[in-house]
């Protein structure tokens, strides 16, 4: 008999491959929606990113929120918002209604993401928590993956509004699954949370953690970017709307299977630094290949491969630099950085797509961002090098460790 966890665990996974597939829902079909709304590029970036833009505000309070009125009820709230979210954007023609509808699916989605890695903590804690985080964090990509395979196609056959709806329809089925799947939440066999000690992160945990940050987020910008413009750049290159983003999702299924593979290579086999240093070196040629081959595939291949392998590696370093007391408060920085510059580099992108005239800049924007992220961990760990005072030894005993 399957435990119960893991029925959890596959709710949570169904209801976030619900908001992967929320999210991509504007970049698989960019094409026909500038043309429906009377919009340019800059302002598809802006639907795009606003999804993410919430988790600015909401990143640090949602556990609070979950403290304040149950984790339970806070989850389901979370997907029916995102269901709400959904159906205002499938309602109209009018740009400020669809971003409206962006804003609150994306308000839900923060919410969401906090407090089901809360819950993925608390029922698998010792036991196989590393390979239910793996699966946890493959969801997104995984709803993604889905969109970009079949959210064109819908849209081509019925209409940009239907698919839009059918995005909701599949966060409304989240929400039965999360009220099923937490109905014995918390476990029964969880120990009492304790208070935590009062965080006092010191300053340099806070510029090391900030700068662990950054890396995350150019590279989750780089995936993101690549994933939302790569399907506007195949359709000027002569492919229509379907074939590209059947095209775009090769590079995203692989990269659905990369990311806890890469994460078992830097783990057993090779040190996480040097792991990262050449999936970043190689995600930036792979992510330049697209746009310089012929045949594009080979590229989105070898981007599925390459770009999306460090993933774990990455989200791993604030364990190295944080003092456990301080991690609450460290991980909710973290993923502020993560949220605000989400939301702001697809509308950079679009207005730089704009500015240029070429569909391929937005893809070369992306390939530079891995190059930042490899400068940001080579100042990381030179920083991480440079003398501490006594107090910090523990600290800096773990960021060696890190390495």
């Amino acid at each position: 008999m399957i435990e119960r966890r893991w029925l959890v665990l596959a709710a949570v996974f169904a209801a976030r491959t619900s908001m992967g597939f929320q999210f991509q829902s504007v970049g698989s079909v960019g094409p026909l929606l500038v043309t429906q709304l009377a919009i340019d590029f800059a302002v598809l970036g802006s639907l795009i990113g606003i999804y993410k833009l919430p988790g600015v505000i909401l990143a640090l309070p949602s556990g609070l929120l979950g403290n304040r009125f149950g984790e339970k009820s806070m989850l389901v709230l979370s997907m029916a918002v995102m269901t709400g979210g959904g159906l205002i954007t499938a309602a109209s023609d009018d740009y400020g209604v669809v971003f409206t509808g962006r804003l609150l699916s994306g308000a839900g989605a923060v919410l969401f993401n906090v407090l089901s890695a809360k819950m993925i903590a608390d029922w698998f804690a010792e036991k196989e928590l590393t390979i239910a985080f793996a699966i946890h964090v493959n969801s997104w990509p995984f709803g993604i993956a889905l969109g970009l395979s079949t959210q064109a196609a819908l849209a081509e056959t019925l209409s940009v509004n239907a698919m839009f709806a059918t995005a909701a329809a599949l966060c409304a089925v989240g929400v039965v699954l999360l009220m099923v799947g937490s109905k014995d939440y918390p476990p029964t066999d969880l120990s009492p949370a304790g208070h935590a000690p009062k965080p006092g992160l010191t300053r340099r945990e806070f510029g090391l953690v900030s700068l662990a940050a950054m890396i995350w987020l150019l590279f989750n910008a780089n995936l993101i970017l690549v994933i939302s413009f790569a399907p506007a750049y195949l359709t000027a290159q002569g492919f229509d709307v379907t074939a590209a983003g059947q095209m775009t999702s090769v590079g995203t299924w692989l990269g659905v299977a990369s990311i806890p593979l890469g994460g078992l290579i830097a783990q057993r086999w090779i040190s996480a630094n040097r792991f990262m240093t050449v999936m970043f070196a190689g995600g930036f040629a792979a992510t330049l290949a697209i746009v310089w081959l012929d045949n594009p595939l080979p590229a989105l291949i070898a981007f599925g491969i390459l770009a999306w392998a460090p993933a774990g590696p990455i989200f791993a370093l604030p364990v190295g630099i944080l003092h456990p007391a301080n991690r609450a408060v460290g991980m909710g920085i973290y993923l502020s950085y993560y949220y605000l510059g989400i939301g702001l580099f697809p509308p950079l992108a679009g207005y730089l797509r704009d500015l240029s005239g070429d569909p391929a800049t937005p893809i070369v924007f992306a390939a530079w961002l891995l190059l930042g992220a490899l400068a940001m961990l080579a100042l990381l760990r030179a920083l991480e090098r440079m003398p501490v005072r006594p107090a910090h030894a523990l600290v800096d005993m773990q960021n060696r460790a890190a390495e």
